[in-house]
């Protein structure tokens, strides 16, 4: 059956002098992802769509220059706004991300509700399964937090209560059903992809 391979991307430049959308993966990043797109090639992926965010987009550009096909961009995909704060360095960061888990219908501090997130990641996904070619596996690169959110809705779990990526670093993957657009397999991390069978 097709599939979706929803992917966060992996590790990033940090660098608090620039906006966060404009971030590339590091180096190893771009190793980790490398190595996901040889493990891919086998399986022959149809398309692959990222964020326009630069992290999402160096990830997208590494696996369709290994699988041979244009890397498609849809703003939809990108991660929660937090334009409003931009950088916030941690631990501080990660106390704003549980508040905005924990309350779904509040703008914490000025970002975008996961509620509205959701709502958008969501639509994004089932617009480019229905639009996709039927030939091959659909890969989407995109971000940790609307990932969570994605698989809230695809558990039908309320938000905050869904499975997390297994790590932290991002390079973790869903797999969904692109046809009945539910999940076949929860977080996994890139490394232990396997061909379906």
């Amino acid at each position: 059956m097709p599939q979706i391979f929803f992917v966060t991307h992996p590790e990033v430049v940090f660098d608090p002098s620039i906006p966060v959308p404009k971030w590339p993966l590091s180096e190893l990043g771009r190793q980790r992802m490398a190595k996901f797109a040889e493990a891919l090639r086998p399986t022959g992926v149809a398309a692959v769509w990222s964020s326009r965010e630069r992290k999402a987009r160096d990830g997208a550009d590494i696996l369709a220059e290994v699988l041979g096909v244009s890397p498609q961009i849809d703003a939809a995909l990108g991660e929660n706004n937090r334009d409003s704060t931009g950088y916030i360095a941690p631990p501080e960061f990660w106390q704003v991300v549980e508040a905005f888990f924990a309350n779904p219908t509040r703008s914490i501090r000025g970002w975008e509700t996961a509620a509205d997130a959701q709502t958008r990641i969501v639509g994004a996904v089932s617009r480019i399964a229905s639009s996709a070619p039927k030939h091959g596996p659909i890969v989407i690169v995109s971000h940790g937090g609307v990932g969570r959110l994605l698989a809230a809705h695809l558990q039908r779990v309320k938000i905050g209560q869904e499975d997390r990526p297994v790590n932290p670093g991002g390079g973790s993957f869903l797999t969904i059903d692109s046809v009945s657009l539910s999940l076949s397999q929860c977080w996994r991390d890139i490394e232990a992809f396997e061909r379906p069978s």
